[in-house]
C-alpha cells in the first residue's frame, strides 16, 4: 500500500490551526526551538525487519494478520512509516531471515521509499536447517572449535550481504551462556568469544562497525558470555577502533543506570548506537518511553552533552535503531508509537539550559540542577516534534492518519490474515 501526499496535505490541513497554536505557545516557553526543529528533521531512527510482524512469547503466538511474506513487504512497511514520520529512513536486516535474492532490485525499491539499509544482524542464537552444527551450547564461546567457526563464517556472510547493500555496521547479539554453575569455564569461555569476534573483526570493511551488544540473562540464567556493559567494553577495547558497545534498553539488571553507563562509554568513545525499547520485569520489548519516560529523557540528555563535548554530529555518528516486539499491538503502530517518544525524549533533552545546569552542578546547587532538568522533562515539545514532520511533508499526527486511511485492513486485504513474518 502506498500513502499519497495527498492523503497527507488533507491530514495536516484539519490539523493546522491546532498545531500552530500550539507551536507558538511551545516557542514561548523554550529557546533555539528553529534548531530543535532541525535537528528532529535530520535525526533518523533504523527499524528493525523483525519488529513489523507480530512477536510472541514461549507460551504463543498471536498473528495480527496483514503481515510481512518477504523482505521486499518488510521494506514497503518501512516505507510507509517514513512516509508517515519521516523519521524512519532505514531498515535493518537479520540474516538469515533477509537474505536478498536480487541485491540490485531490494536496493532499488528501499531508494524508491526512501530508505537506506541500516546495521546487519547475524543469527547464531538459532539452529538454520543447512547448518551442521548446533549452537545448543553456544556460537562464539562454543568448547567445540567447529561450532565456533561455523558462527565465525556465518558472521562473515552478513557482512558479505551488508557491502552489497551499502550498510556499514555488524550487530553482533550473542546467546551464549551458562544456565547452571559449573556448566561453564567462564575464563574459556571468554578466550574462545574474543578469539572469535577477532576473525570476524579482521573481515570488516575499512569504513565499517563491529556494535558488540549484551544482555544480563536470557535465554541463558546463570551466566551469559557478554553479560553487561563492562564485558563488551572489555571485548571491543581489545578488538580495535572499528569495535564499540551496543546499549539495548532491556539487556540491563533492575535499576541499572543506563545514562550513566551511556556516558561513560560515549566518553570512551566506545558507545556504538542503541536498541531502543521499554520494560518492566526483563527484556520485555515494549514500546519505548511506555513505561520509563524520564530515564529515555536522561539517556539522551547525556547523549546530546557527551555528543556537543566531542563535537559529533548528532544524527550520523551513532546507530539508532528501535528493538522491539508487539504481541498484542498492531507493529506498525507501535514503531510509530515509539519513533515519537524517541523524538520527544530528544527534543526534551535538545531544550536542556546546558549553561545553567553547569552553572547549577559547579556550585553543587542540586536542587537547581533537579529543577533545570524536570522542567526540561515536563516541558511539552510535541508541537516541535509534529512541525518536524510537517516541514518534512509527513503527517501532523501518524497514528490517526494510519489509522483513518486503514491501513492495515489493506494490508490483510492484500497479503491474507494467516501471514506470518519470516523469521518469526
Amino acid at each position: 500500500m502506498l500513502i499519497g501526499s495527498n492523503h497527507i496535505e488533507s491530514h495536516n490541513e484539519d490539523l493546522l490551526k491546532k498545531h500552530q497554536n500550539k507551536l507558538v505557545f511551545t516557542a514561548s516557553e523554550i529557546n533555539d526551538t528553529e534548531a530543535i526543529i532541525q535537528k528532529l528533521i535530520d535525526f533518523q531512527i533504523a527499524i528493525p525487519s523483525w519488529a513489523l510482524g507480530t512477536g510472541g512469547t514461549r507460551f504463543g503466538r498471536f498473528a495480527g494478520g496483514g503481515e510481512p511474506r518477504s523482505l521486499e513487504e518488510k521494506i514497503e512497511d518501512v516505507g510507509l512509516l517514513h512516509k508517515l514520520n519521516n523519521a524512519s529512513g532505514a531498515i535493518s536486516l537479520h540474516i538469515p531471515w533477509d537474505i536478498p535474492t536480487n541485491y540490485n532490485e531490494i536496493k532499488t525499491l528501499a531508494a524508491q521509499h526512501g530508505l537506506k539499509f541500516d546495521a546487519m544482524n547475524s543469527n547464531t542464537f538459532q539452529d538454520q536447517a543447512s547448518a551442521e552444527h548446533t549452537y545448543k551450547y553456544g556460537s562464539l564461546q562454543n568448547v567445540n572449535k567447529a561450532v565456533r567457526k561455523q558462527a565465525i563464517a556465518h558472521n562473515i556472510e552478513v557482512i558479505k550481504h551488508g557491502i552489497e547493500l551499502g550498510s556499514e555496521s555488524l550487530t553482533v547479539w550473542l546467546a551464549d551462556g551458562s544456565n547452571f554453575p559449573g556448566q561453564l569455564n567462564f575464563r574459556k569461555a571468554y578466550q574462545n568469544t574474543l578469539e572469535s569476534l577477532e576473525e570476524i573483526y579482521d573481515a570488516l570493511p575499512s569504513n565499517w562497525k563491529l556494535f558488540l551488544e549484551y544482555k544480563c540473562a536470557e535465554p541463558n540464567f546463570y551466566s551469559t558470555t557478554v553479560a553487561d556493559w563492562g564485558q563488551s567494553y572489555s571485548y571491543v577495547k581489545k578488538l580495535g577502533d572499528k569495535a564499540q558497545t551496543l546499549v539495548d534498553l532491556g539487556h540491563h539488571l533492575p535499576n541499572a543506570n543506563i545514562e550513566q553507563i551511556v556516558s561513560i562509554l560515549l566518553m570512551e568513545n566506545k558507545l556504538g548506537g542503541f536498541h531502543f525499547n521499554d520494560s518492566k520485569y526483563g527484556d520485555d520489548d515494549l514500546t519505548a518511553g511506555a513505561l520509563k519516560p524520564y530515564q529515555l529523557f536522561l539517556i539522551f540528555n547525556e547523549l546530546v552533552e557527551g555528543m556537543d563535548a566531542r563535537g559529533m554530529n548528532h544524527a550520523k555518528d551513532l546507530g539508532w535503531m528501535i528493538d522491539a516486539s508487539h504481541n498484542i499491538k498492531d507493529p506498525l503502530e507501535d514503531l510509530l508509537q515509539s519513533v515519537e517518544a524517541i523524538m520527544i525524549a530528544y527534543a526534551q533533552a535538545l531544550s536542556v539550559d546546558r549553561k545553567a545546569l553547569e552553572q547549577a552542578q559547579e556550585e553543587n546547587d542540586v536542587v537547581k540542577a533537579q529543577e533545570i532538568l524536570q522542567n526540561a522533562f515536563r516541558t511539552d515539545v510535541r508541537a516541535l516534534v509534529a512541525e518536524a514532520r510537517l516541514r518534512a511533508g509527513s503527517a501532523l499526527n501518524p497514528v490517526a492518519l494510519y489509522r483513518s486511511l486503514q491501513v492495515r485492513e489493506s494490508l490483510i486485504d492484500e497479503r491474507g490474515l494467516k501471514t506470518v513474518a519470516t523469521g518469526l
